[in-house]
């Protein structure tokens, strides 16, 4: 349970630095209004993403009971993470100038309903959320090893997105000094890369099986032996 835990948490700290109009807008929601309207934006945000959460975890639990026993569904996941990545990367190598745009724009509701909504709104409509918890569940499939060990992976994983997001909104304006948009075109990058790379380890250990099954036993004995 404490390796599931362990797990997640990198990867709870990377998507809260997936950089998109929901990045921007809470930084700039944070910086205007101060943390309450910061923290009520992204409510709305963490919302989009529990029933994004839901409608993944729930449309691919028969496929990861499957994925478990037949090497050829960690071949697919592979496939599928890695094409997002290629996508990502190719995608950025050619929106310096969206980056620049999104960067410099501001928009800020001044009610709290409405900003809950609008950060709701705003996640809630990028289907590639949709698809990166969807690719989430893959990863987490293939690291954990407890019985609820890709809810317990996918709960952790959202917990420390949004606590990352909380220290963000404390740091807004100095964030939004910092991060220029050559920057931010540099993090896109490599997010990116980090994502195709994890989808050419779930293809690898698609195509060698018996490989994954001995690292397994390696660290099993490396925990026994400390």
């Amino acid at each position: 349970m404490i390796h599931d835990i362990l797990s997640a948490i990198p990867w709870g700290i990377l998507l809260s630095f997936t950089i998109g109009p929901v990045f921007f807008v809470l930084l700039e929601t944070s910086a205007i209004k101060g943390f309450r309207a910061g923290f009520t934006f992204d409510l709305g945000v963490i919302l989009a993403d529990i029933i994004f959460i839901l409608v993944a975890f729930y449309s691919t639990s028969n496929i990861l009971d499957k994925i478990k026993d037949d090497p050829n569904f960690l071949i697919l996941g592979g496939v599928i993470l890695t094409t997002y990545g290629i996508i990502s990367f190719l995608k950025t190598n050619k929106s310096f100038r969206k980056i620049v745009k999104e960067y410099h724009r501001v928009g800020i509701d001044r009610r709290y309903g409405r900003l809950f909504v609008k950060g709701f709104l705003l996640n809630f409509i990028n289907i590639g959320v949709l698809i990166g918890w969807i690719g989430l569940i893959i990863i987490g499939n293939s690291v954990t090893s407890s019985k609820n060990g890709v809810f317990l992976f996918l709960v952790t994983t959202l917990i420390t997105y949004f606590f990352v997001d909380l220290i963000k909104i404390s740091l807004a304006k100095t964030l939004k000094s910092k991060l220029t948009p050559r920057r931010i075109f540099k993090t896109k990058k490599i997010i990116s890369l980090i994502i195709l790379g994890f989808g050419i380890l779930l293809i690898l250990q698609g195509f060698f099986p018996k490989e994954k099954e001995r690292i397994k036993d390696v660290i099993e004995d490396i925990r026994h032996n400390n």
